[in-house]
């Protein structure tokens, strides 16, 4: 489990925890603090294990990356693609 709490955050008590299927080791160190994952919105670019639907719209429901040890990190360092994508 991380021990930095600004990194890290889980809430087993939550009644969607977890929120994506998961192996018991990957449910111990479940990261909540992306609930929302903020890379949503840079669709291909997120570098997460996502696909699309159908009918075009991002299916995250086999993505781990924000609720993993090392998400934190990676969504930090793509905050500039954010930041680029909202000045547009």
């Amino acid at each position: 489990m991380i021990k930095n709490s600004y990194r890290f955050f889980r809430n087993p008590e939550c009644e969607y925890f977890p929120c994506h299927r998961c192996t018991e080791k990957q449910a111990e160190d479940f990261n909540c603090l992306f609930c929302y994952c903020p890379l949503y919105t840079l669709g291909d670019k997120c570098g997460g294990n996502f696909t699309f639907t159908d009918g075009g719209i991002k299916d995250c429901s086999n993505c781990m990356l924000p609720h993993s040890p090392a998400g934190y990190d990676h969504i930090i360092k793509m905050y500039p693609l954010l930041l680029e994508l909202m000045n547009k």
